[in-house]
């Protein structure tokens, strides 16, 4: 089974406009849809579309539309009671595939009720084979939050992965390797700020097809004792790196139509690959396969296995010497 937690969950509205966003106007919408959302559970979502054991934590009340919007897909959820309804999120998608999201704080997660979460998280990971930490932290819980959850996770022997930025990504560095996750999920803003590098470098070299500094980082990373680096970088396809090398992949380009979730897709397709005993090339070729698949969707809808597609992924293995990993026919 796989365990994601979204400390910080949402119900997404997103909104699709027939034109380009203009500030100050009125727009005219072509559709509207609600999706329960959070990384953590976009990580479930597709998880679970692909038939996977999949459980996922969060703080929400009975009757909070947020159940029932997991409910209604078939989810399998552990809500701990909170202090007050669950955060709405807005998309705005343009045609063009520009997004602009507009996210509210959310509930403050304080005493007894972050105790509760904590708890349930611990008890629901103990037969899991992995447990995923993803996202922001509402208000009320410490930046370290994450950094004391990967310790205690993993006295249980449950792997852990985790996906966040800002605060709560520095403040877990800072407590390496003791805390270091098997798995990291940074963007390039998110390496960027793990390594004391520059992300326009990062990003400029990976545009450029120089994905060096990316895998440098990455080792930087490796070398303070996370097991994994699973860099995504939009797209210019995504690097993985690990104490046994580093890879790059690439995929044919699609029509964006939306980025919501497409990290959240990349890192459920890796734990995909890697619970079926795949290498990590492979691993990595699933995982920009989904991520792929999900900028092709509109709004906060999420690949299924039918819109997966990795024989349009090229791997190339760049450590320890340069060959190209043939694309699958």
């Amino acid at each position: 089974m796989i365990v994601t937690l979204t400390a910080n969950p949402s119900l997404d509205r997103t909104v699709e406009l027939t034109g380009p966003l203009e500030r100050g106007r009125v727009h005219r919408t072509e559709r509207s849809t609600v999706d329960p959302g959070g990384k953590g559970i976009n990580v479930a979502r597709v998880l679970h579309s692909a038939g996977s054991d999949v459980l996922a934590v969060l703080p929400a009340n009975v009757g909070d539309p947020l159940i029932a919007a997991l409910g209604g897909q078939g989810i399998a959820y552990r809500a701990v009671p909170t202090s007050g309804p669950t955060r709405n999120n807005i998309t705005i998608a343009e045609p063009d595939g520009t997004t602009t999201k507009l996210n509210e704080p959310g509930t403050p997660c304080t005493g007894r009720a972050l105790g509760e979460l904590h708890a349930a998280l611990l008890e629901c990971a103990q037969d899991a084979a992995w447990t995923v930490l993803s996202g922001s932290l509402p208000p009320g819980i410490p930046e370290s939050w994450y950094a004391d959850l990967v310790g205690a996770l993993r006295s249980l022997g449950c792997r852990v992965a985790v996906d966040t930025s800002e605060g709560p990504l520095l403040a877990l560095a800072e407590r390496f390797p003791e805390a270091a996750p098997d798995v990291v999920k940074p963007n390039s803003d998110e390496l960027a700020q793990l390594t004391g590098t520059d992300a326009g470098e990062l990003e400029a070299g990976a545009a450029a097809g120089d994905v060096t500094a990316v895998v440098e980082a990455g080792r930087v990373l490796v070398g303070r004792g996370v097991g994994t680096v699973l860099a995504t970088l939009g797209s210019a396809g995504a690097v993985l790196v690990t104490d046994a090398g580093a890879w790059r992949a690439t995929s044919a380009e699609v029509t964006v139509r939306s980025t919501v979730g497409a990290g959240d897709s990349s890192l459920a397709g890796y734990l995909l690959a890697e619970q079926t005993g795949l290498e990590p090339p492979e691993r990595l070729r699933l995982a920009v396969a989904y991520g792929t698949a999900a900028v092709a969707l509109p709004g906060t809808a999420l690949p299924t296995p039918d819109s997966v597609d990795p024989s349009h992924v090229h791997v190339t293995d760049i450590h320890p010497r340069p060959r190209a990993l043939p694309t699958h026919s």
